[in-house]
Order: C-alpha cells, then structure tokens, then sequence
C-alpha cells in the first residue's frame, strides 16, 4: 500500500489528508486529538486528492453539503457501523450520541458510540461534528470544541471564526 498526505489551507488551519493507495482514509487537523504520528503520512503529495480537496473548498464556500469521496477506513466492526451512521447525519442537523446510539441498534452503547465517534480518522468529511451531548452541549472533538462550534456555524450559514492554532 502507497501511502501519502497532503496539506491545504482552510478558516479551521492546516487539514492534513491522508490517501491510501490514493484513496482518502485521514483528515486531520493542527492539534488533532488521536491524529496519527508524523512519519506514519507518507511522502507529501500536494497534488493528490484533487477530489477531497475541491470538495473541502466548496464545504468551507458553503456550496457542498455532502461529500461524495471514496473512503478507506480502517476500524472494527463496530466503528465502521457508527462512522458509516454519521455520513447519515443531515447537513446543519445535529443528533446526541444516545440518538446515535439508538440508530445503530445498540441504544447502551452510548459511551462506545462516544468513543467510536472521536476515533472517526476522516473528521467534517465523515461528520463525528454533528453529535452533541445531551441537551446540545458540545462536547469534546477531536480538532477541538472551538472548531467544532466553527462546523456548526458554517451549516448554520453563519461564517467560520475560530482561533488558529
């Protein structure tokens, strides 16, 4: 397997993408909670994914609502099933993580879907950032709660502020 990253630019900082045999299997960002380590990226290729980086730009543009990219993931079972029901989450909806829960069929799970949720390697294009805690609290992401509220807003159609790291 060939495997190589590319670095772009967008209101949240640097996003790092990883490409598997140049499939998109990470999406990471500056301080990422659970991110990989350096020298596990692969070379640097600020060609690759043209289609994950077009698409990035036109979600921060507030003109793509669903991406629609080849994925590699790599998880158990279970984490595949919870990310595979967060690309059901809609654009600007947000579920709690017991809803999520529930969506699978495994309504105690609630803390392995939490778990689950904030191992999620491909962060906004698998969107781990629409599940909010009980009552809409937000709670921990692993690019940080202040770039989370930023995800919110901009599906809100309110424009993206967040301190850079």
């Amino acid at each position: 397997m060939t495997v190589t990253h590319t670095v772009v630019e967008s209101p949240l900082g640097p996003l790092t993408l990883r490409a598997d045999d140049g499939v998109l299997s990470g999406l990471y960002m500056t301080e990422h909670r659970h991110g990989p380590a350096a020298d596990t990226l692969g070379e640097r290729d600020d060609d690759g994914l043209p289609a994950a980086r077009e698409q990035l730009a036109a979600y921060f543009a507030g003109e793509l609502t669903a991406f629609d990219l080849d994925l590699r993931l790599h998880g158990t079972r279970f984490r595949e099933r919870v990310w595979a029901a967060l690309r059901e989450i809609p654009y600007g909806a947000t579920v709690t993580y017991g809803e999520l829960a529930a969506t699978i069929g495994q309504p105690t799970a609630v803390r392995a879907v939490g778990l689950a949720n904030g191992r999620n390697p491909v962060s906004i294009v698998v969107p781990c950032h629409r599940v909010v805690g009980a009552g809409g609290s937000l709670t921990g992401y692993g690019g940080g709660v202040e770039r989370k509220r930023a995800l919110l807003d901009l599906e809100a159609g309110v424009p993206v502020d967040v301190p850079r790291a």
